[in-house]
């Protein structure tokens, strides 16, 4: 039988004083023009915590909010407020910074995170209360250090300061003396990516109604790499967050593929639990820094603020068979082969229809597409344009000319099959994965039968290939019953049923001659 998705998450961190000190935008502007006006502006142009907890895609992302009520709210978003919007919600919630910087502390396994003492005091009974963060967690925060010890370690000792409300507050110090794969900046974003999982761990778990026991593999399909100048990229993410989420009983490894990397990841955790390796396999990927403030120049230019401003994060959890939840169909997978070609339409037929053609389903059978999904608030004013109206258009296109579709439908299939994006432009949080949640559901109460989630990757990014990546799958219904019942075939009453029948018949046919 099929695995199936027993639960998400989706988690969001607010991380304004990142932006400016820890987003590449920012970081590359002040070696480049350190005395620039963008510079100056960026602080004027932070959203306050209260802002981006109202902000309608944050809510969405988070499950306060469905993606069809989104569509209805008239763009832009940044200048609207979603009135009682609220820090938690179904899938998740949107942690501030200050309380984050606690669970980073808890996340440090090599005494390389110090927060000042004064803050310490101040906010960590409010980390403490968090419902989700557990007492074991709290236990690994320190009293703090002196404010001058952490300006000595930023100052002398290369050290990343962490920042809350423009003021120092603590620092991240190198791992190592000379290896760059250990320094305080890579050591930095790779903390706040495991923190943002392990909080997308914590949910996951919650929200699919299962001990942290029983997951016995987790596969991390973020951004970054850890390792050292021995190994640069050797891993492991997944089984670090899952030591301190708890999950006692789970392995883990690593999968990258850049943008298409969760996807990739669902599917092979879906393979392992079907093949019977793993009953419960979650997949888990934390915010990726260098995305912070990526677009500010554009949105500042046309008076925005930065929306760019949280770290995203999420978790799948795949189980065995349960009768009930949505079934990921390892019969529908796209793949984009190295012998595609780049082409859009090309692209779109190897992720789209080719999986179709195989069980003889047309593009119109899909009630649901979700291709990358990001938030157009935050891609329009930079000139990349709606991107998943655009996927849509293509797929629609695709559906006309197979005959599939009529040309005058064409406007009101990306509407019905399609969904406004709300992801933020976290590189592969977009990617397909954050309506997983909600499909879920909506398959599981019947408002729709299936959806397609699709994964894209910019592989030439690496400098080691100029193709191109895809790679998607189908969820839809559970199927276990019908399968039950056809693996069952005839009962044995039924059987007698026949034998008897048939000794009539034969019994009949002798006193007939």
């Amino acid at each position: 039988m099929n695995s199936v998705i027993k639960g998400a998450s989706y988690v969001l961190v607010h991380t304004p004083d990142m932006v400016l000190y820890n987003g590449t935008t920012q970081t590359t502007e002040k070696i480049v023009n350190p005395e620039s006006e963008y510079l100056k502006e960026v602080p004027n142009h932070l959203r306050s915590y209260e802002e981006a907890v109202s902000y309608w895609p944050n809510q969405t992302y988070i499950g306060n909010v469905h993606p069809d009520e989104l569509t209805g709210v008239e763009f832009p978003w940044y200048d609207k407020k979603k009135e009682d919007a609220g820090r938690y919600g179904k899938f998740g919630e949107i942690m501030p910074e200050e309380e984050f910087l606690f669970l980073v502390q808890a996340c440090d396994m090599f005494e390389v995170v110090k927060l000042e003492k004064g803050f310490v005091a101040e906010y960590k009974e409010a980390f403490a209360k968090n419902p989700i963060i557990s007492e074991d967690i709290v236990e690994k925060i320190t009293e703090g250090a002196e404010l001058s010890e952490i300006e000595e370690f930023v100052n002398n000792d290369h050290a990343e300061g962490l920042y809350f409300q423009n003021k120092l507050v603590g620092c991240v110090k190198p791992a190592h003396d000379i290896d760059v794969n250990l320094s305080s900046h890579v050591m930095h974003e790779n903390l706040m990516s495991k923190a943002s999982s392990v909080l997308a761990l914590l949910y996951a778990v919650r929200n699919a109604g299962i001990e942290k026991s029983d997951v016995e593999y987790v596969i991390d399909c973020a951004e970054e790499a850890c390792g050292d100048m021995n190994q640069r990229g050797g891993g492991n993410f997944a089984k670090a967050a899952a030591e301190v989420a708890g999950l006692v009983s789970a392995s883990g490894s690593d999968v990258r593929g850049f943008c298409a990397a969760p996807v990739h990841a669902v599917i092979e955790a879906a393979a392992l639990v079907k093949s019977g390796a793993y009953k419960t396999v979650v997949v888990t990927a934390g915010g990726c820094t260098a995305k912070l403030g990526m677009n500010g120049k554009d949105h500042i230019k046309k008076g925005l603020p930065i929306l760019e401003d949280c770290l995203g994060g999420f978790a799948v959890v795949i189980s065995e068979n349960d009768g009930v939840s949505a079934e990921i169909d390892l019969n529908l997978l796209g793949r984009h082969s190295v012998g595609t070609g780049s082409a859009p339409q090309a692209v779109i037929g190897s992720l789209v229809t080719e999986s179709l053609d195989r069980v003889g389903m047309k593009i119109t059978d899909i009630d649901k597409f979700a291709p990358e999904l990001q938030n157009p608030d935050i891609t329009k004013p930079a000139g990349a344009g709606d991107v998943p109206l655009a996927n849509y258009k293509m797929i629609g296109a695709l559906a006309v000319k197979r005959g599939e579709l009529d040309r005058k439908a064409l406007a009101d299939f990306t509407a019905s099959h399609g969904l406004t994006g709300w992801a933020p432009t976290q590189g592969h949080i977009p990617s397909g994965v954050p309506y997983i949640g909600f499909a879920s559901e909506d398959i599981k109460e019947g408002r729709i039968n299936n959806a397609m989630i699709i994964g894209k990757g910019s592989l030439f990014l690496g400098r080691m290939t100029n193709l191109f990546d895809g790679v998607s799958f189908v969820m839809h219904g559970n199927t276990a019953a019908q399968e039950s019942a056809a693996d069952a075939g005839v009962s044995e009453d039924e059987v007698k049923k026949m034998i008897a029948n048939a000794m009539k018949d034969f019994a009949a046919s002798l006193l007939a001659e």
